[in-house]
């Protein structure tokens, strides 16, 4: 079982008397920044010249240094940019400033554990990942309330790496929901497999492919939409406020027979197979590999994938089906 960490477990003194860096100021980035401001520490922002973020920051009252600057200024820099472009943000920004006894943290795992990033021994690294994105994070601050978040020391040159990362946690408002111990590489890990096994690559692929399985067989797009995409916020949210159980509670008897009988011969051991490929070509570095090429050529593939579901026919139809329904705010 994880061993979780609360308010009365951290200590907030140790983040109160550091300088606090944040290297970006987007989704992460914002709410970092911010909730550890309210929170008394002392926090700037690390930008790029000529980033559209810096009036957003100095506008919320936050001082804005390059990230060399903030590297030689901070005590704790936590990097809040995507993967891809942390390396050579690290590289030319922070790397050559470190000094003995600073304290790097991240949001997520990647470059570290696949040691995209390898930073001096004598300083610490370690890892609060919080379990939503910023502006939730953001949100559940201001309401009093916190989001559970993620620590790990990948590295602990000063021996208390991890008090500093859990009271850094702590200045987020996630000691008041829960800090849950992991490493670097079970992090990176799950978080690549969850997302593209069931959050996002295999949830989309399963929409599209039941969308087009009732399209083929004659039925109405829009009726196929509304089945196989619309409804799937109904379980979604039932799965999130209580869990399996709770789901097929809530659905009716047919909707939970169905369930029952018609998940294994969708799921099958080919299937399963499947996953566990996908978890070795995460956990070996080939999905990192892929990846980063990827990026590094200018998104090639990624651009034409975009493009081919941007056209499909679900994305039209749905797109004139939310146009019908103002009240889901639809994009």
């Amino acid at each position: 079982m994880a061993t979780i960490y609360y308010t009365k477990d951290v200590n907030p003194e140790l983040i109160k008397s550091r300088r606090v860096g944040i290297i970006g100021y987007g989704s992460q980035g914002h709410a970092h920044a911010l909730n550890l401001k309210d929170s008394g520490v002392e926090v700037k922002v690390g930008l790029y010249e000529g980033s559209k973020s810096k009036t957003k920051a100095e506008e919320a009252g936050l001082e804005v240094l390059t990230v060399a600057e903030l590297t030689q200024w901070a005590d704790v820099v936590m990097f809040t940019v995507p993967d891809v472009p942390m390396r050579k943000i690290y590289a030319e920004g922070v790397q050559p400033y470190l000094r003995a006894g600073q304290t790097l943290l991240f949001a997520h795992g990647l470059n570290i554990h696949f040691k995209l990033i390898e930073p001096p021994t004598d300083v610490n690294v370690a890892m609060v990942a919080p379990k939503g994105p910023g502006h939730r994070l953001r949100a559940e601050y201001v309401g009093g309330a916190g989001m559970p978040a993620l620590v790990a020391v990948a590295q602990d040159a000063t021996g208390d790496a991890k008090d500093i990362a859990l009271s850094y946690a702590w200045g987020i408002g996630s000691a008041k929901a829960g800090i849950l111990e992991t490493t670097f590489k079970e992090e990176t890990e799950t978080d690549l497999f969850g997302e593209q096994v069931v959050l996002c690559g295999g949830l989309s692929a399963l929409i599209k492919a039941g969308f087009d399985t009732l399209v083929e067989a004659g039925y109405q797009p829009e009726a196929a939409y509304f089945e196989c995409l619309h409804e799937t916020k109904l379980i979604v949210d039932l799965l999130y406020e209580g869990g399996l159980s709770y789901m097929r509670y809530s659905i009716s008897e047919t909707a939970e027979w169905g369930d029952y009988i018609t998940g294994p011969k969708i799921i099958t051991d080919e299937t399963r197979a499947a996953m566990k490929k996908v978890l070795t070509d995460i956990q070996d570095g080939t999905f990192a590999r892929e990846w980063i090429a990827e990026s590094e050529s200018g998104y090639p593939r990624m651009n034409q994938y975009r493009a081919d579901g941007q056209n499909s026919e679900l994305e039209t139809v749905g797109k004139k089906l939310r146009g019908m329904m103002p009240f889901i705010n639809a994009k």
